[in-house]
């Protein structure tokens, strides 16, 4: 497999509500310019309609205002609702996005995670699974094929609909479907040849559905004669590091209760709930049940090291954007990760490393050597001076 890559997943989240969000989206925009700085590979940012912490509308028209504030960083929707869309519109959007921004656009689809967004446009939650599959056949013919499309469900009417533009990457753009703890997103992924989006397979708190859901990816891919390749596979979890253990927890009681008490208590995704009752429980629940991390870099280290094991290989490891730390905490939460954990898995640091091994291995030899040199010109120096003035 090759270089393991790295970026977050943005819901976003801002708990608790009621704080300036104007202030928040900038604080948004800012951490992608630093991540794009600080040469992250990716940033998927979220769809949410409703509950009042996760306040972006429209992933693509967030993405189009990033995208001219930055240089290098792929931008993904994570996800977009593709139930909640006529997947014409769906793809036509993603299409100009794919050549505005030269092809560092990445399309995320999901059948919406807050029933609260479903609930306000008559949508069940029993009938988001089904639509999905059902709208990624029709988007998948849209982006991929010339041929125009008729389809009519309780949602649409597609009458020989086509896009009138081809994708800028060619054939087409990376597609990602997510997939929380049901089977529905892999199958979808198997079908087509997609990438997979494991956003809370960590967090219902059993590692045992990482591998469940390759397993389906691989089912239905040799069924419908398609590639399984685990480099498109990103898991998501949260995490926050500091300098020591010890300040990563101080930092964290700026926010993790609220984040809590949102996924506990507003968002009803019983699949994505946090545990504990107490901060001490929280900040332990994140440690101890193996969802992410609370603590340094080398911890981190270890957490991804585990999930590669545990998942049998994956290609990106996306952390869950939070507010769980002051502004300034988790851009240094940032820095660190990009310094110290991001080289373990990329091999960026190995050949300094090395270089500086050999040049330790040497330095006696060498320095003795060098201070020898240095006192024969001086003295050969002084020497020439000496007989010219003699």
């Amino acid at each position: 497999m090759s270089r393991m890559r790295f970026g977050i997943f943005m819901a976003p989240f801002h708990a608790p509500p009621g704080r300036n969000p104007t202030v928040a989206l900038q604080r948004d925009v800012e951490t992608i310019q630093q991540l794009d700085r600080l040469g992250y590979d990716e940033a998927w940012v979220g769809e949410h309609h409703s509950c009042g912490s996760e306040i972006i509308a429209s992933p693509e028209i967030f993405i189009a205002h990033v995208a001219s504030r930055t240089e290098n960083i792929k931008l993904g929707t994570g996800v977009l609702s593709l139930p909640y869309h006529n997947p014409l519109w769906v793809a036509d959007r993603a299409i100009l996005l794919d050549h505005l921004t030269r092809g560092r656009f990445i399309l995320g689809l999901g059948p919406g995670a807050l029933p609260t967004d479903a609930a306000m446009i008559g949508i069940d939650p029993s009938e988001q699974r089904p639509a999905l599959e059902e709208d990624v056949d029709v988007l998948m013919q849209l982006l991929l094929t010339d041929e125009p499309v008729t389809k009519k469900t309780a949602r649409y009417n597609l009458v020989e609909a086509r896009c009138q533009l081809r994708p800028f990457t060619d054939p087409c753009f990376e597609v990602g479907v997510a997939a929380i703890a049901s089977p529905s997103g892999p199958r979808l992924v198997g079908k087509h040849g997609l990438s997979l989006l494991s956003v809370g397979a960590t967090l219902v708190g059993d590692l045992d559905l990482l591998a469940m859901h390759w397993d389906v990816v691989e089912e239905k891919a040799a069924e419908h004669g398609q590639k399984a390749d685990r480099g498109s596979w990103r898991l998501v979890g949260p995490m926050h590091i500091a300098e020591t253990r010890e300040q990563a927890m101080r930092e964290v009681e700026y926010g993790i209760d609220a984040w809590c008490d949102y996924l506990q208590h507003t968002a009803a995704a019983p699949h994505f709930r946090p545990g504990g009752d107490t901060l001490q429980e929280r900040v332990n629940w994140v440690n101890e049940s193996g969802i992410g991390v609370i603590g340094t870099p080398e911890d981190a280290i270890r957490k991804i090291d585990e999930l590669a094991k545990q998942s049998g290989g994956f290609g990106t490891y996306l952390m869950m954007a939070h507010d769980w730390a002051r502004p300034d905490a988790t851009a240094r939460h940032y820095e660190l990760f990009a310094e110290q954990v991001m080289p373990a898995f990329q091999g960026s640091a190995e050949r300094t490393l090395a270089a500086a091994r050999y040049a330790q291995s040497r330095w006696q030899e060498l320095d003795a050597k060098q201070s020898d040199a240095l006192a024969a010109w001086t003295e050969k120096h002084a020497q020439e001076r000496a007989a010219k003035s003699g």
